[in-house]
């Protein structure tokens, strides 16, 4: 089956005792002993977890998947594995509360952490020189859309015994598979495209390694890292429409990208499938859209930024993204303010900076609210 068609055909048990057309929401915490599909206890197993896990198996081309209750716990069920002295090798331009938990709570423990421009390749060297436990990707990376070459990076890796992890969050599981690449997990947070509709949390992680999905699973249980019976449920609808909303959302983002690059005063636009893209090759060689996410540097101060932001109309200011609805948002004092100064400008995130999540509204009206809020 296609990926829409599994979408919507994958994950759909617990319903023949009834008939039911959607699995219904198991809202409960406890099963009695010896049932049948050897449930205990809703932190240990749900039946919506079940549906949900199989389901995003089969959009990821994955033999194993595990559900959580959020993106950033997703990234805790992973490197809670981590052990005291173990080093992540981390693309630089990562999300805001993954460094956040990288920088305060991972070197508590211990845990090692260098950071490396991984789009550059003649940084590869750096996973021979550190042999690093994990090597950490964002493809596009958030917020620059910096396209990473997975393949080569998880070559790289495994030739010195490093796990591999891609969070696959701003691509979606529709526009690339990591696993299909070489790499070891894909992580998700399925709050946003997965869901698409901004009204719950989720976070999943994707594997081929009975191993990792024992460890993935023990994290769930013992760190109390599951999601509720209602989230799933709502994550398992939002993922039968999301090759449809993905195509939309990147056609939107596309053509509002390409107008906004030819607008006169804007300093820097950037989004995988425009030419100018310093990865364009790449990003077409890994995905097969760009997906709903670009960037542009307005060439402005920090507070005339902040007010071009609350001119828009369709366009909520809000830190998340991957929405029916469009959203905007100012990285230096939202999505990343708690990355040094210092390190962010390294990066690129300047003061005038915007992330635009394009919605799938229609495309001429979310142009004419950029373009009243800018002037023209």
């Amino acid at each position: 089956m296609n990926f829409t068609t599994r979408a919507i055909h994958v994950g759909q048990d617990y319903r023949a005792e009834t008939g039911s057309v959607i699995p219904p929401i198991y809202a409960t915490s406890t099963f009695a002993t010896g049932n049948p599909g050897k449930f205990d206890y809703t932190r240990s197993g749900n039946p919506n977890f079940r549906n949900l896990q199989a389901t995003l198996a089969a959009l990821e081309n994955a033999q194993h998947c595990t559900v959580y209750s959020s993106g950033v716990a997703s990234i805790t069920a992973i490197v809670a594995n981590l052990s005291t002295g173990d080093l992540i090798l981390s693309e630089e331009n990562i999300y805001g509360a993954t460094y956040r938990l990288f920088e305060k709570v991972l070197r508590r423990w211990g845990v090692k952490i260098k950071y490396a421009n991984l789009a550059n390749p003649a940084n590869y060297n750096l996973i021979e020189q550190l042999k690093p436990a994990m090597v950490w990707l964002e493809s596009p990376t958030n917020p620059m859309l910096k396209i990473l070459d997975i393949a080569a990076i998880s070559k790289a890796a495994h030739s010195v015994g490093s796990t591999v992890v891609v969070d696959n969050t701003f691509a979606s599981s529709f526009l690339q598979r990591p696993l299909d690449l070489g790499a070891d997990l894909s992580q998700l947070s399925t709050t946003k495209y997965t869901n698409g509709h901004s009204d719950c949390l989720g976070g999943a992680v994707c594997s081929n390694s009975a191993d990792w999905q024992d460890k993935l699973l023990f994290s769930q249980k013992a760190l109390g890292l599951n999601p509720s019976p209602f989230d799933a449920w709502l994550v398992s609808r939002g993922a039968k429409t999301e090759a449809l909303r993905m195509e939309r959302h990147s056609s939107n983002a596309l053509e509002l990208a390409s107008r906004l690059e030819q607008t006169k005063g804007i300093k820097m636009v950037r989004y995988p499938f425009l030419k100018s893209h310093p990865q364009h090759e790449l990003a077409r060689k890994q995905m097969s859209a760009g997906s709903g996410m670009f960037i542009a540097d307005l060439g402005k101060g920090y507070d005339e930024t902040l007010q071009f932001l609350k001119r828009l109309n369709l366009f909520t200011q809000a830190e998340s993204l991957g929405g029916v609805e469009s959203l905007v948002a100012h990285p230096a004092s939202m999505t990343h303010a708690s990355i040094p100064p210092t390190e962010r400008a390294a990066v690129g995130i300047t003061d005038g900076l915007v992330r635009f999540s394009a919605g799938i509204e229609d495309v001429e009206d979310l142009w004419h609210d950029i373009a009243q809020a800018l002037g023209l």
